[in-house]
């Protein structure tokens, strides 16, 4: 990499709204988009709440032949692949197409096209199992589709790493600037809301079993029971910053560090790895903890792991020591897409100076003390912002975006209020007594 890295461009699909600033202004609103799953009926599962991306037509986005070879995941993937081009006012058929990378984390694939197909198979016979069977389902299909629609030929990647694979495909796209791109594609998208998905996610033991929207997605919370799955995601343009200025773009901000590291579910003899990934991602960086502004969080809501996340949290900047954001509350956990949309988020908020709130939460377990934003935003000057995630299995994932120049950066949008009043951030909750 020859440079800084700009991210120039944002698109989201998400439970909180298509497009980002529908997302953020839900979000800022403290609106939660989780309801009861509509996509088929979940009256015989546990879980029967999640978060869908409501109102998303994807005949609008997607031409009619490659909606019958592509899963929904895929769809949302291009939709907002597309709106991060138009933000970034980018159009890839003026630029040489070897130059151009794309870069997307996968989790789940495209398990409701498979689930259908699957269905076909066992119903009518192998003859009417379609053809695009052997690819719609693939973890690269985000990524091909996207390739080839905007005849992007340079390097082509898929990071597969559950949640943390939004940060890693960012990262890897990060890496691929400069020599290799001039210019890259890159975030995550998930859907996996169909009977199949949904039984596979219930197999990890870490989903929500609550029916009350507003307090089934606790994470660092004394009733934490798991999280609400959902779907959606973002993807981003990034640019070499030097480049992109020179092309008269404005940035929402650089990537400036990134680690990531793994734990071994047989050895608990080794540091903590989440925390490892933020250090060695502010080290990257070149910053140190007292310049991060917030900490947006992986946020589990599995009593354990919020525990370790906290401890991770609270050996780098101390009890109460950093604001936390788990925007994640109000739309759900969307695997590969979570990450991308908590960068999504994070930028946001480095463009109009406010922390986003966590719903929901009402008294923090004992073994949890931090700083976490609740119910509304707080104005705050965010400049840099530590992103964690972690993956299914032992990934993690850590990295740190810095708001850019002022005469580089994204006008904030009516002065960051959104129609809200100020509010006093306050002091972070002590532990009862």
């Amino acid at each position: 990499m020859s440079g800084a890295v700009a991210v120039t461009g944002i698109g989201v699909v998400s439970p909180s709204g298509v497009g980002a600033d529908r997302h953020w202004a839900s979000v800022l609103a403290g609106r939660t988009a989780i309801g009861r799953i509509t996509r088929f009926d979940p009256e015989s599962y546990p879980t029967r709440l999640a978060g869908e991306v409501r109102g998303f037509d994807e005949r609008g986005h997607v031409e009619a032949r490659i909606l019958v070879q592509t899963d929904r995941w895929t769809h949302l993937g291009l939709a907002a692949a597309d709106m991060a081009l138009a933000d970034a006012g980018v159009d890839p058929a003026r630029l040489p197409e070897y130059d151009m990378a794309v870069v997307t984390a996968a989790s789940s694939g495209g398990t409701e096209f498979g689930q259908r197909e699957i269905e076909r198979l066992w119903s009518r016979g192998p003859r009417h199992v379609g053809a695009y069977q052997s690819i719609a389902w693939f973890y690269a299909a985000t990524t091909g589709q996207i390739s080839i629609r905007h005849g992007m030929r340079g390097p082509c990647a898929v990071l597969c790493a559950e949640q943390a694979g939004g940060l890693d495909a960012l990262a890897h796209a990060r890496r691929l600037l400069g020599e290799d791109a001039r210019l890259a594609l890159s975030g995550g998208t998930d859907a996996s809301l169909c009977p199949y998905g949904l039984a596979a996610q219930l197999a990890s033991g870490r989903l929500s079993r609550g029916d009350d929207p507003a307090r089934a997605y606790l994470p660092f919370d004394s009733h934490a029971a798991g999280h609400v799955p959902g779907e959606g995601g973002a993807m981003f343009v990034l640019e070499d910053d030097a480049a992109a200025e020179a092309r008269g773009a404005a940035s929402y901000a650089t990537l400036d560090g990134y680690a990531a590291t793994f734990d071994p579910a047989e050895d608990r003899g080794r540091p903590p790895g989440l925390r490892r990934a933020a250090e060695l991602a502010l080290a990257d960086a070149g910053a140190e903890p007292a310049d991060i502004d917030v900490v947006f969080a992986d946020a589990a809501a599995v009593p354990e792991l919020d525990r370790r996340e906290s401890a991770a949290l609270c050996a780098l900047f101390g009890p109460y020591g950093v604001p936390v954001a788990a925007p994640k509350t109000m739309y759900g956990r969307l695997y590969a897409g979570g990450a991308a949309l908590d960068v999504a988020t994070a930028l946001l908020a480095i463009r109009d100076g406010l922390i986003p709130p966590t719903v929901g939460v009402r008294r923090l377990a004992d073994d949890c003390p931090l700083d976490l934003v609740r119910d509304r935003p707080r104005p705050a000057a965010v400049r840099r912002v530590l992103l964690l995630a972690r993956g299914e299995g032992g990934f993690n994932s850590a990295l740190v975006v810095s708001a850019p120049r002022p005469s580089r950066a994204r006008p904030a949008h009516n002065g960051g209020g959104h129609g809200h009043e100020p509010t006093d951030p306050g002091r972070p909750e002590a532990p009862a007594a």
